[in-house]
């Protein structure tokens, strides 16, 4: 009896475990009730906000609720940390990212329902070798350099004649000249300086067909001269008077009201930013125009990739709750609110959202070519970072910084490129 008894034991211990760490030795939480979901995102002001209030919607209907964090500026530090210690939040946006960092941490979507509908011109850039898909891609970021269409026309600037960056110092002088600062830089906000590298450095080592480092960039070599041009033309910007004085204690938001008010002429963001300066003058005129290019032999162009995009850990103890939230929030009426409040194309087919006054860009530019965000193609992972504190150096006009910029980022590609 006691041999029975000692069996018995043992078979209740090994089932009792076996319901605690599943078959695949994982802990797996069986949930009573209401589940909590964490869901960080990259976004801030009014597109976050946007978020909370789908979350909050999601929590009504289901009864369960969302721990949502915005964090801002220390995101991708965040992040990192969370993936060190593989304790990410059941869903994440990828802020370009999803293919190349994230996706060994993400849940493939190939199999939801809404895969099927996701926009051509984004679908390239979210996956993998294998065909693998990893986000919910709300929105497609198609980005420009975004203007006060006023200060412009005051200025005498025509921006269909800026083709090339001599053309854009030229429009800045004559805006400089005009009483108005010509380009407006949250640098308090150093993601705002990366921005600027992001935006220029396409014209100096990609898209000229005849001259570019995109086949050296991708088996590893850096040309560090080319980045030292790049590096110069912030310099010269900074010296001609072109940035804000406050260039350095300004943060995003000055950013987008300076410009809404028609105290700046220029700013190096996406589309997004239209919506968001909007907010603070519903009688703003702007517009969105290509990027120059480096020389008359090559042509302005565009850069596209992800933009509000949300992945599910695959690790999370709560996968079925957080892959019905991500359904919901791929639901056209969903998918809607966010372009729309991007000012940006849909991520999803059959969806059209409202751009508004930005439409006739899309329209003008069509031809235009565009190109992946520089860091996330041509850059190995973790100089993001470089990028903005090599230009904020440049921006504070310390001694060498320019050539200091050149040598940090070819040090820092060479320490981090892998094959």
């Amino acid at each position: 009896m006691k041999r029975i008894f000692a069996l018995f034991s043992v078979f209740v211990f090994l089932a009792v475990v076996t319901g605690v760490t599943g078959c695949s030795g994982k802990r797996v939480q069986k949930e009573q009730g209401p589940v909590t979901l964490s869901f960080y995102s990259n976004m801030t002001d009014v597109q976050a906000d946007l978020q909370q209030k789908l979350s909050s919607e999601w929590s009504t209907a289901t009864g369960n609720k969302i721990e949502y964090s915005a964090p801002g500026s220390s995101y991708e530090e965040l992040l990192k940390t969370k993936m060190a210690a593989n304790e990410l939040p059941d869903l994440f946006t990828t802020h370009g990212w999803s293919v190349m960092r994230y996706s060994e941490y993400l849940m493939p979507v190939n199999d939801l329902p809404w895969a099927e509908n996701i926009n051509p011109q984004i679908k390239p850039v979210i996956t993998d070798k294998n065909g693998k898909m990893y986000v919910l891609p709300m929105d497609v970021d198609i980005a420009g350099i975004v203007y006060n269409v006023d200060v412009l026309k005051k200025a005498g600037v025509n921006v269909d004649d800026i083709k090339t960056w001599n053309d854009f110092d030229k429009a800045c002088a004559k805006i400089k000249a005009s009483g108005v600062v010509p380009v407006h830089m949250g640098g308090k906000d150093n993601w705002t300086i990366g921005q600027f590298f992001d935006w220029a450095a396409p014209s100096y080592f990609v898209t000229n067909p005849a001259d570019n480092e995109r086949d050296n960039l991708k088996n590893g070599k850096f040309n560090t001269q080319r980045w030292e041009e790049l590096s110069q033309l912030l310099a010269d910007f900074v010296a001609k008077g072109y940035f804000n004085q406050d260039v350095l204690t300004a943060d995003y938001l000055s950013d987008q009201q300076a410009i809404a008010a028609g105290k700046a002429a220029f700013g190096f963001y996406g589309n997004y930013f239209y919506n968001s300066a909007m907010q603070y003058n519903k009688d703003a005129s702007l517009g969105m125009m290509p990027i120059p290019s480096r020389s008359a032999d090559d042509e302005p162009s565009l850069i596209s990739g992800e933009r509000t995009a949300v992945g599910v850990w695959k690790d999370s103890p709560h996968l079925k709750e957080a892959v019905d939230f991500l359904n919901f929030l791929a639901k056209p009426e969903n998918v809607k609110q966010v372009a729309s409040l991007s000012g940006t194309p849909a991520g999803l087919v059959g969806v059209t959202a409202e751009m508004g006054n930005l439409k006739q860009y899309y329209d003008k530019y069509t031809a235009v070519k565009t190109y992946p965000y520089f860091d996330r193609e041509y850059l190995p992972s973790g100089m993001w970072d470089v990028m903005c504190s090599t230009g904020a150096d440049i921006l504070a006009g310390k001694p060498s910084a320019v050539k200091n910029a050149a040598k940090v980022m070819e040090q820092n590609f060479n320490d981090k490129y892998t094959k």
